[in-house]
C-alpha cells in the first residue's frame, strides 16, 4: 500500500498482529503477520486493505505451541518479508490515524513499538486509540461470557476466529456493529426488551424430571434449526447485573483480560491467554504480577512466559464428589469437588504458590496464605484439590458457569445442558472414582484474611463409566 493523502487521516485503522509464543524465560515476541483495514468513520465500510507475513531474525522462535495458536509455520514464512521490509509500509498506514483493535493496548501496540525499535526506526503514533476488549467490557458487559473476540464472534454466529490477521480484524469489526446494534435497540425500548436465552445446536440438555440418565434417554435434542441471531442475544444484563457464587474480591479476577472459555484453544499471541497441558510448563517460567482491575483497584495474575494462562489436566480422578457444604447469600451451594493430583500437578500448583504467595507479601497482604493443594497429616502422599464450578445468576434464574460435558465410551463427547440448578443431580455425575478431563483457571483470591489460588473450572469433560 503507497502512501495516502493527509486528508484520509481520518481513516479508523483496525489492525492485528499474529507472533510467536514465548517458550522460556526473557525470550521476546516476534512478529509472524501484520494484517490491518482502513474504515471509513462515518459508514464504517472497508476501503483499504493490507496484511503480510512476516520473517522473524530466528525462525526456530516460531515452536510448536506458537504453530497451535495461529497456524503459521515456519516454511509459510521462510521467504516472506521481514519486518525491516515492510516498516516503511506499516508506517504510513498506522501513523496519525485512530487506531482499533482487540486487546491492542496491552498486545499489539507493545509489540508494534518494540518492533520498531528493533530496527532503530521511530514507531508510529495514533491520533486515538480504541481498543475493543476495554470498550465491550465496558458498554457490553460479559452476557457473551469472556470478552475474548472468539467467544464473541460465536456469541453472534460470526463464524470460527481464525487467528489471522486480516480475518480477525474485519470480525473485529463485524462484532462491533453486532454490540452497538445490540445497544442501540436496548436503549430504545430498555422496558420491553427481555432476556432470551439460547444454546448451542449441538448441545443437548439434562433434566431429572423423567428421571432417566443420558444413557437412558435423559438427554434431549434441542433443535437443529437453532440459531445464533440478533433478536435472540438482546438479554437486558451488564455487568453489575450478573452475580457469581465468589466473594466480591474474587470477583476481580474476572477482569481483564479473563481467562478464556475453556473449550477455546490456545490463543496466546492475539488474546494473551493460553490453554496449557502441564508438559508445556516450565517451573522457571511461571510468574505474578499486579494488574489494574476495571473497578478501580489492582489484583495479582500469574503468568506463563508473560501471559495469563489456564491449566488442562486429563484422566482426573474424583477423590470426593459434589461439596454443598458452604452457601452464597442466596442459599445456593458453592459447588466444588476434589481429584486426585498427580506429582506433575503438585509440582506447577506448588510453583504458583510460591510466586503468588510473595507477591500478596510484598504488596502488604496480612492474610493467611492457603496452599492450592491439600495434604492433610498421614496423607501427604496423596494430595488433592479442589475444583470449583461456579454460578451465574441471571435475574434470579441460577445456571452453572461451567461448560459441562460428557464422552460416552465410544469416544463422542457431547454439551450436557440443565434445565435447573440443582446440586444433587450434578452430585450424581461427580462420583468418587469418576475420571474428568478439566480446563480451569488459576484465581487469586484475598478475603477475610484468608489468601490463595482458587481453581475455577471453565470446562468439564465426565468420562462414561
Amino acid at each position: 500500500m503507497g502512501s495516502l493523502a493527509a486528508e484520509d487521516r481520518s481513516e479508523i485503522a483496525f489492525f492485528d498482529l499474529e507472533t510467536t509464543v514465548p517458550t522460556r524465560p526473557g525470550q521476546g515476541f516476534a512478529i509472524l503477520e501484520f494484517g490491518a483495514i482502513l474504515v471509513c468513520p462515518r459508514k464504517l465500510t472497508e476501503l483499504r486493505n493490507y496484511s503480510t507475513l512476516v520473517r522473524p531474525a530466528d525462525l526456530s522462535l516460531i515452536s510448536p505451541l506458537s504453530e497451535r495458536c495461529n497456524g503459521i509455520t515456519p516454511d509459510a514464512v521462510s521467504s516472506a518479508p521481514t519486518f525491516a521490509d515492510i516498516a516503511d509500509t506499516v508506517y504510513d498506514l498506522l501513523h496519525g490515524r485512530i487506531w482499533a483493535g482487540h486487546n491492542i493496548i496491552r498486545f499489539d501496540c507493545v509489540r508494534l513499538r518494540d518492533a520498531f525499535a528493533a530496527i532503530n526506526q521511530p514507531p508510529p503514533e495514533p491520533k486515538g486509540t480504541i481498543d475493543s476488549l476495554v470498550l465491550l467490557t465496558q458498554k457490553f458487559g460479559r452476557r457473551a461470557g469472556n470478552m475474548k473476540m472468539a467467544t464473541l464472534a460465536t456469541y453472534f454466529g460470526l463464524g470460527q476466529q481464525t487467528h489471522r490477521s486480516l480475518d480477525d480484524v474485519r470480525m473485529n469489526l463485524e462484532v462491533l456493529k453486532y454490540c452497538a446494534t445490540v445497544l442501540f435497540l436496548e436503549s430504545s425500548l430498555p422496558d420491553i426488551f427481555t432476556e432470551n436465552s439460547w444454546v448451542s445446536p449441538n448441545a443437548t440438555t439434562r433434566s431429572r424430571s423423567n428421571g432417566k440418565s443420558p444413557s437412558e434417554g435423559g438427554l434431549l435434542n434441542i433443535n437443529k434449526d437453532t440459531v445464533f441471531n440478533m433478536l435472540e442475544l438482546k438479554d437486558r444484563l451488564n455487568g453489575e447485573s450478573i452475580q457469581t457464587d465468589v466473594a466480591m474480591d474474587e470477583k476481580l479476577l474476572q477482569d481483564l483480560p479473563d481467562t478464556s472459555s475453556a473449550s477455546s484453544v490456545n490463543q496466546a499471541s492475539s488474546s494473551s491467554t493460553a490453554v496449557l497441558e502441564l508438559d508445556e510448563i516450565s517451573i522457571p517460567a511461571i510468574d505474578a504480577s499486579l494488574v489494574p482491575s476495571f473497578l478501580g483497584s489492582q489484583r495479582i495474575e500469574l503468568h506463563h512466559n508473560g501471559f495469563s494462562f489456564q491449566l488442562h489436566c486429563t484422566g482426573l480422578k474424583v477423590r470426593f464428589g459434589i461439596s454443598t457444604k458452604f452457601v452464597d447469600s442466596a442459599g445456593r451451594p458453592r459447588l466444588n469437588f476434589v481429584v486426585d493430583a498427580s506429582p506433575s500437578l503438585c509440582d506447577v500448583l506448588d510453583a504458583c504458590d510460591r510466586v503468588a504467595q510473595k507477591l500478596s507479601s510484598d504488596s502488604g497482604s496480612s492474610s493467611d496464605w492457603r496452599p492450592v493443594v491439600i495434604r492433610k497429616e498421614g496423607f501427604f502422599n496423596y494430595p488433592t484439590i479442589r475444583l470449583h464450578i461456579p454460578t451465574a445468576v441471571f435475574e434470579n434464574v441460577a445456571l452453572y458457569a461451567t461448560e459441562i460435558y460428557q464422552r460416552e465410551t465410544s469416544g463422542t463427547v457431547q454439551r450436557l445442558l440443565f434445565s435447573k440448578f440443582d446440586a444433587a443431580e450434578l452430585g450424581s455425575m461427580f462420583m468418587p472414582g469418576t475420571f474428568v478431563d478439566a480446563f480451569f483457571s488459576l484465581d487469586l483470591y484475598d478475603y477475610q484474611q484468608s489468601a490463595g489460588i482458587k481453581l475455577v473450572a471453565k470446562k468439564l469433560i465426565i468420562h462414561s463409566k
